[in-house]
Formats: structure tokens, sequence, C-alpha cells
């Protein structure tokens, strides 16, 4: 992992790093991207949730490189090379239909296991990183839940191999 390398963020890596407040150390560090619908769902939420984590918005603005705009081609095109795509939040969903349009040196981090399973399934295994990994990168150290961790993305590695070896 570079200084500078473009980091693709969904909304559950940019409400993890606000809470454990690593943003500013990761956007410092990447080149911090993500899709206009995950920073719309980083931004919205019930207040009163329990657990419920304020993104500020000026802070999560000047931490991103670029917000990149989805259309329905995009979709389209993931799709039918993603059988599993409709199992993606919107938010993952609309992230991976831009990663697929890249062809630079790109690394991506989610949190959930159906987002996980269907970057593997993309080819992505080594561009999928955990935050915890990438906060180590910048120096940072916090407490972050299970599912960002380096230990969680390397059970959920083993599980998709040991799943495609039974089939």
């Amino acid at each position: 992992m570079l200084r500078g390398q473009i980091l693709l963020v969904d909304t559950n890596i940019i409400i993890e790093a606000f809470r454990t407040r690593c943003w500013n150390a990761l956007a410092g560090y990447f080149a911090v991207e993500t899709v206009e619908r995950c920073f719309e769902e980083a931004l919205t939420g019930d207040p009163l949730r329990p657990g419920y984590v304020q993104v500020d918005a000026a802070q999560l603005r000047k931490g991103l490189r670029q917000r990149h705009a989805v259309g329905n081609l995009e979709r389209a095109q993931l799709v039918l090379r993603l059988a599993t795509a409709n199992a993606l939040d919107a938010g993952e969903r609309e992230l991976f239909a831009h990663a697929l349009q890249r062809n630079d040196a790109w690394l991506a981090s989610c949190a959930d296991r159906a987002a996980v399973n269907a970057a593997l399934e993309l080819g992505w295994e080594e561009r999928i990183v955990a935050l915890e990994r990438l906060a180590q990168a910048t120096g940072a150290r916090s407490g972050f839940k299970h599912h960002f961790t380096e230990r969680w993305l390397a059970e959920v590695r083993t599980a998709h191999k040991l799943d495609r070896r039974l089939k």
C-alpha cells in the first residue's frame, strides 16, 4: 500500500473510520474516493438508533479526492458480470459498478460478507483490504469492530475458497 494510492470506500468503512477517528489519517495517506450513493448513505441514518455514528459532512468532503456518479450502464455491466449483484447493498453495488470501469491501481475496503464475496468473485482478492490494515499503514491505531479487521477478512476469504472447492 503506497501513499497516495487510490482507495475506494463504501458507507460502512466511512462510518467506522469516523467512529474510530481514523478518517483524517486515511484521507491524508490515501487518495480516498467513493460513489455518490455511499456519500449520501454515510450522511444519513437515524440519530436515535443505538450505535449511530455522526459523520461530519465537511470533514467527509474534505477527505475525499473524488465522488463518482454511477449510471445505469455501469450498473447493468455489474449485473451482467456478477450474478449475485442484487445481494449487495445499493452503495456497495454502485461502488463495485464504478470499480469495474477502472483500469488503474486501486484498493477497496468493505466490511460486509456479501460484498467481500462479490469482490472475490470479480477477481479482486488482492484489491480488498481490511480497514484495520489501512489504518495501520497510516500509523493510526484504533479499536475496530471485528468485521473491519484483517482477521475477519481472512476468515471470509478462506470460507469463500472452501465453498468454491465444494461446488
